[in-house]
């Protein structure tokens, strides 16, 4: 095996690269509504709502431990990836860090670098499919480290949020704000930052005003799109998927676009009825 890719639960997987011996998802553990949850993708998106839902507290997550790293680590591959959330966002970043470390230890002639997404998403499954991308293309394992970290921090991720209540749980949107978006129907249009924390870019009035703004916006700031890579993740509305891809690519071309259900952690942000692009 040329090389491997430990992602964590933060990505969302698409269907046809599950099962790949090269790709391990590494799970987080979610906390809804007083359930411990590994984050595996055994809980439907609609499960994960409707636990939300029915929980009066913010949901938790915990990062995987670096021995779940070390594990994903251990193979017979050339190279040896890791990619995970913003480590603004969460500990995965640092868990597997010290996976690296340990790993080398015990394997000193090994290669492994552990990426910062400094996204979430399908903003991680991009900068995965890039890894992937550029170890098909023969390069070494140091021009895919400098290619792969400038293509992270070069990539555009934005997100619509149909449910604000995970934000309103979390302290990211207090009461009054949250009760005046539901009331007048404002949706935030947010994106990932060059650091990897959570923005607000812009607001609409309703799902569909919002949607044509982020696509707008999208369209606007994307260098060389045809370079790229289209990712587009949906909590619990394919339909809505589908609209987003259909606009952008009849105002852009691009190499590849996949749409994938998010995973249970993007879920649990993205709540019933999120979209998150990157590209």
């Amino acid at each position: 095996m040329k090389f491997r890719i430990a992602l964590d639960s933060g990505g969302d997987l698409p269907e046809e690269l599950k099962g790949r011996e090269d790709i391990v998802s590494v799970p987080l553990t979610l906390t809804i509504n007083g359930i411990n949850i590994v984050d595996d993708g055994h809980l439907s998106q609609k499960e994960i709502v409707d636990l939300i839902a029915k929980d009066p507290d913010v949901p938790k997550t915990a990062c995987p431990s670096p021995q779940a790293f070390y594990e994903a680590f251990e193979c017979d591959a050339e190279h040896i990836y890791a990619v995970t959330l913003s480590s603004e966002l969460s500990g995965s970043y640092q868990s597997a860090l010290v996976a690296k470390s340990m790993y080398l230890e015990d394997h000193p002639d090994a290669k492994v670098h552990v990426f910062n997404s400094v996204s979430a998403s399908c903003g991680e499954t991009v900068t995965m499919m890039k890894i992937m991308e550029l170890e098909e293309q023969g390069l070494s394992f140091e021009e895919i480290i400098e290619q792969t970290e400038a293509y992270a921090r070069g990539k555009c991720t934005l997100f619509v949020l149909d449910n604000l209540e995970t934000l309103r749980k979390n302290g990211r949107l207090n009461g009054l704000k949250a009760l005046a978006a539901a009331v007048l129907k404002i949706k935030p249009i947010c994106y990932g930052t060059p650091e990897g924390s959570i923005g607000q870019l812009d607001q609409a009035r309703g799902m569909n005003k919002a949607i044509v703004k982020m696509v707008d916006h999208i369209v606007s700031i994307t260098p060389d799109p045809e370079n790229r890579v289209l990712g587009i993740s949906y909590c619990n509305c394919p339909d809505r998927a589908q609209i987003v891809k259909d606009a952008l690519l009849s105002r852009m071309n691009v190499k590849a676009v996949y749409v994938t259900p998010t995973a249970g952690l993007s879920s649990v942000y993205a709540n019933d009825g999120g979209i998150v692009v990157s590209i």
